[in-house]
């Protein structure tokens, strides 16, 4: 539960900063969920939001007011390489696949959450089960 209330929110050309009542500043990086990273300025510009999350309704993409105050884990893993490295992996499909909902795919991404081994793990099995379809065509 949020302690203090939300002054505003705005975005640059990387990232969406919301700063709360008690002058504190959080930020997340475009460039850690694929949907806001590939937006157009106006698209990562268009938002929505309330005390519990940011929602992109064009983009389909909802991050939450909480994972912004949360310590982040290195992001730069290695489900995080495999999807900068392929840009073409659509993380919602992904995500579906593994049975999950997409924000937490996100939050695996972009380090705010770590997946258990077992998790990681039925990821990269997706995606390889994924590239084997594909590999077929």
């Amino acid at each position: 539960m949020m302690m203090t209330k939300i002054n505003r929110i705005w975005t640059d050309d990387t990232a969406i900063y919301i700063e709360m009542s008690n002058g504190k500043v959080f930020s997340e990086k475009f460039e850690d969920y694929p949907r806001l990273r590939y937006a157009t300025s106006e698209q990562q510009a268009a938002f929505e939001y309330n005390d519990v999350f940011i929602r992109w309704e064009e983009l389909d993409e909802d991050l939450s007011i909480e994972g912004f105050m949360k310590e982040k884990y290195h992001a730069d893993n290695s489900l995080c390489r495999i999807f900068k490295l392929h840009p073409e992996l659509n993380v919602s499909a992904v995500a579906r696949i593994v049975g999950i909902p997409q924000s937490v795919m996100a939050s695996y991404l972009c380090g705010n959450k770590k997946p258990s081994e077992k998790r990681e793990n039925e990821i990269k099995n997706a995606i390889r089960r994924i590239g084997t379809e594909l590999s077929k065509i």
